[in-house]
């Protein structure tokens, strides 16, 4: 977390930059992370903002839920790869903790309750790394930008992405 929150300003004036549809997304994102005074919320949005900067669907890696039905949402989480899921409440308001963030692989959750969505995305990240399973493809880059740039972990030649992004965190 302290590698993110090193870079997470840069990150944030350089999301800032970006233009189009993808520009007014990242926009949206962050401002409901700015709100938060929570540096966990903060985290979260700006890991969104990384994957939409990156070109790539936030909606492919966290899975929200309702806690409505339960037995809907275990049928739901059942067809997912790989992901995060956030159970909410179903009344509940933004700033209300969900009642559940976990790590789904293959349709299993392989951990319960954590933290926040931050956590969970640095967990899900070392089940991937260490268990040598394959990026998602849709996610390619923004795994990539975690490995190489934020953990620091087998540095080798980066994707065009990720090596511009990088630059622009280091000027």
């Amino acid at each position: 977390m302290s590698q993110l929150d090193r870079y997470s300003e840069k990150m944030v004036g350089v999301f800032h930059k970006k233009v189009g549809a993808a520009g007014r997304k990242i926009a949206g994102i962050l401002s409901v992370a700015d709100q938060n005074v929570s540096i966990e919320k903060r985290r979260n949005g700006i890991l969104q903002a990384l994957t939409v900067y990156l070109n790539e669907d936030p909606a492919q890696l966290v899975y929200d839920f309702e806690s409505e039905n339960p037995l809907e949402t275990g049928a739901e989480l059942e067809k997912i790869l790989i992901g995060i899921y956030v159970i909410k409440h179903p009344d509940g308001d933004a700033a209300q903790a969900p009642e559940d963030i976990g790590i789904i692989i293959e349709g299993l959750a392989v951990l319960q309750e954590l933290k926040d969505v931050a956590s969970a995305y640095a967990l899900l990240f070392g089940l991937v790394y260490g268990l040598n399973l394959s990026y998602p493809p849709d996610l390619r880059y923004t795994f990539e930008f975690i490995q190489e740039v934020i953990m620091e972990l087998e540095p080798r030649q980066l994707s065009t992405k990720v090596q511009i992004l990088k630059n622009k965190l280091l000027d």
